[in-house]
């Protein structure tokens, strides 16, 4: 395998815009909600990056026709309330991405099947789908799961960046609480594996992530991952378990997050100064209110502003494509971007620019058939099969 490098001379332009056109494409994880209902970003007009990296207008321009808005909540100490509160907060966020496609509803719609994804790409319209990044707004009532479901939520992260009632995180800094998946946690892929909810995998513990491969009936997915052997991280996923991902016929949507995209280079002012930032913000988040957190938020900003990063490619992007391909095979690998919450590369910036990775496949010598199946025919694939399996 030869990372990062295409054949010569570059794959025509209008070529290249022609396939990935006849793709139906998705992007499984951006975190835009947040932008909607904290700093009332319009998504009907085209905003540039780094105010929002998705809005409708770009999404078209992008040839995107389908994308879930994730509802994210942190978390802060497993109190009932604060887990109230991510309650809530996750329901506002549903509230404002609905609204939205009220709003523009000439432009897109919520979706919450496949086939729906189809029918609005006929018609010009993009498809908005719903789901949830954290099970912590759920806390241990199971009931939930279903009351979200109802509001659209087709998949569920089941953690994020601390151990949840659910499972326990690929990055807690206090290290398993579980061992894995807790019991109320097995309820959970029972009731999701009923419902038709996806189980997403990205942001769980190694040994959380297998016993979800063992307890789900259905094929699961990683919304928004990278391949570890690629960019040691332990945000992405190892050999052992992207193989396992696909026996199970699931998927896993390479992260454009430049971390998870590329190692960094520790040497450089940028990594210094945000390197102090993220201790302390690893140290005091859970006690900060939400105005320490905005200041946090601003001093994050502005250090990114005076030391730029460099960002990885979609050169580099592809290699973990490249690599999933040929460890599992083409049919268990698609795109997450997780933009609006971190993602975004050189030339990749939003999803105005997501032609750059279809031409970099095709500069790669990819087909017709094996780009639909990234951009989106794996995904729906699986999509499909978790709600043939539902019990309702």
């Amino acid at each position: 395998m030869s990372f990062g490098k295409s054949i010569i001379p570059p794959f025509p332009w209008d070529r290249a815009i022609e396939i990935h056109n006849k793709a139906l494409t998705v992007d499984t994880h951006c975190d835009t909600p947040m932008l909607l209902l904290d700093k009332g970003i319009d998504p009907g007009k085209r905003n540039v990056p780094p105010i929002s990296r998705v809005d409708l207008v770009r999404m078209k321009e992008g040839g995107l026709d389908a994308i879930f808005f994730a509802a994210f909540t942190g978390q802060k100490e497993r109190t009932p309330e604060n887990i109230e509160e991510a309650y809530r907060r996750a329901h506002r966020m549903i509230d404002t991405t609905r609204d939205m496609c009220e709003k523009y509803s000439n432009m897109a719609e919520i979706a919450t099947t496949p086939q729906d994804a189809y029918r609005l790409e006929a018609i010009g319209k993009r498809a908005v789908y719903l789901g949830m990044e954290n099970g912590f707004p759920i806390g241990t009532d199971i009931e939930r799961i279903k009351e979200f479901y109802d509001r659209g939520i087709r998949y569920i992260t089941l953690c994020h960046s601390l151990n949840n009632d659910i499972c326990d995180s690929s990055t807690d800094r206090k290290g398993p609480e579980h061992n894995g998946v807790s019991r109320f946690g097995e309820e959970v892929i029972k009731e999701m594996n009923r419902l038709g909810i996806m189980i997403d995998i990205s942001h769980i513990s190694d040994s959380s992530f297998f016993d979800v491969i063992r307890l789900s009936k259905a094929p699961v997915i990683a919304s928004h991952s990278s391949v570890r052997s690629v960019a040691p991280h332990p945000r992405n996923l190892s050999d052992e378990m992207i193989k396992a991902l696909a026996a199970k016929g699931g998927v896993i949507q390479i992260c454009l997050l430049d971390d998870y995209v590329k190692t960094p280079d520790v040497t450089t002012e940028h990594y210094k100064k945000t390197n102090e930032l993220r201790k302390i913000y690893n140290e005091h988040y859970d006690s900060w209110s939400r105005e320490e957190k905005n200041e946090f938020r601003i001093k994050w900003d502005k250090i990114h502003e005076i030391y730029p990063k460099e960002l990885p490619s979609v050169a580099d992007l592809v290699d973990h494509i490249d690599y999933v391909k040929n460890l599992a095979g083409i049919d268990y690998v698609g795109i997450g971007s997780d933009f609006d919450g971190g993602g975004g590369l050189a030339d990749c910036a939003d999803v105005s620019q997501f032609p750059n990775i279809t031409r970099e496949m095709l500069n790669r010598g990819y087909t017709e058939d094996e780009i639909i199946k990234v951009w989106g025919g794996n995904f729906f694939r699986v999509f499909n099969e978790v709600e043939n399996l539902s019990d309702i």
